[in-house]
């Protein structure tokens, strides 16, 4: 399960959980490792069993360790538990259940099919490696990736407004190589006037390449016609609120699962204070300004006790990379149980339960983090 966790984690935070999988052969022999590696890729179970099989492995009588339930709806991909039940595995011990209406029952019919199931593994470490996706799954709101290309004195923009380009073009690769993964982009009506962005996924010539993200823009004033934010598709949605929770309930019901926040100072402050921020991305330019727009225009905090509370994030890449002469920061808001030290042997430990036949649907409460 170890290894399916670490597996887990070099997936890319989102709309899905980070989910990893080992099978492992009759003899204890680890025969392969799997994990998801985004929206419309082969799910972790799937991943392994194909990687096994590529090798020629017979997998009938094996078991598998997965660090999420098995899901069993049909999406971009087939449902895991069939997949496990054709592939000839006898075993599958999981760490957690699925809170995801559309996706949850795999256990269920994997027993019927015969297939030992067991839960509870590791159950505490798996958890708390998707607890923020939990949060949102359980909130039925997006989840949300926030984005800030800061100088060192987290400036955003120099004193005349200019801020092309804060950021090294390995930054601006990078997030643009996010854009075409998430569903929705959103800015502030105030950054459509001042910048006026295309917030496009773009290659390196500057160019539209690959799937396009929803083009959100809050505030109350209006779009102009000509604005480039419209591009040529006019896939934009206006969401006349300041309200953070209000835009991810609009967002949510227009189909976003996964929200990227890229700014201005207000929008991003907003979604800080309201604690809708499930992974900070802070890509930071060994610049220094001494004046301008801050990136940040204050979250409500007074004193040095109420400071919002963050952790370097493993996953998705790392806690901490260079991408040409700039830093990309990579993390998560922390919580009570993290602050207190990581888990101990014995928790990580847990036994799995095979007494579990029905599985729970309260893991989203369980998980429930925040900053």
């Amino acid at each position: 399960m170890q290894a399916a966790l670490a597996a887990a984690a070099q997936g890319p935070r989102g709309a899905n959980p980070l989910v990893g999988a080992v099978v492992v052969g009759t003899d204890g022999t680890v025969l392969a490792t799997g994990y998801h590696r985004g929206a419309g890729t082969a799910h972790a179970e799937a991943d392994a069993i194909a990687q096994a099989k590529a090798a020629g492995l017979d997998l009938r009588g094996a078991a598998i360790v997965v660090t999420l339930e098995p899901c069993n709806h049909c999406g971009r991909t087939g449902p895991c538990a069939q997949a496990i039940i054709d592939a000839g595995i006898t075993d599958v011990i999981y760490a957690i259940d699925d809170p995801h209406d559309p996706a949850a029952g795999g256990a269920l019919t994997l027993r019927a099919a015969g297939v030992r199931v067991r839960s509870g593994l590791a159950a505490g470490a798996a958890l708390d490696l998707n607890r923020r996706w939990f949060d949102a799954v359980a909130a039925k709101r997006p989840f949300v990736t926030l984005h800030i290309a800061q100088t060192l004195d987290s400036r955003i923009a120099a004193s005349d407004g200019t801020s092309q380009w804060i950021s090294s073009p390995e930054s601006l690769a990078d997030n643009h190589a996010l854009r075409g993964r998430i569903d929705a982009i959103l800015v502030g009506t105030q950054t459509v006037l001042i910048d006026n962005p295309r917030l496009t996924a773009r290659n390196a010539d500057g160019e539209a390449d690959g799937k396009q993200p929803l083009r959100a823009v809050m505030g109350y004033r209006g779009i102009p016609d000509d604005a480039a934010i419209h591009g040529a598709d006019g896939n934009v949605l206006h969401l006349p609120t300041r309200d953070p929770r209000e835009a991810l309930d609009q967002l949510f019901a227009s189909g976003v699962r996964h929200l990227m926040v890229e700014g201005g100072s207000r929008i991003l402050s907003a979604f800080l204070a309201a604690g809708l921020v499930d992974e900070l991305i802070v890509y930071l330019a060994p610049t220094l300004l001494g004046s301008g727009t801050a990136a940040l225009e204050g979250l409500g905090i007074s004193t040095l006790a109420d400071a919002q509370q963050w952790e370097w994030d493993p996953a998705s890449g790392g806690a901490v990379q260079v991408l040409g002469r700039d830093l990309r920061l990579h993390l998560r808001p922390a919580t009570p149980a993290a602050s207190a030290g990581p888990a101990t042997p014995a928790d990580q430990a847990a036994t799995p339960t095979s007494s579990d036949t029905t599985p729970h649907r309260n893991g989203a409460d369980t998980a429930a983090g925040g900053n």
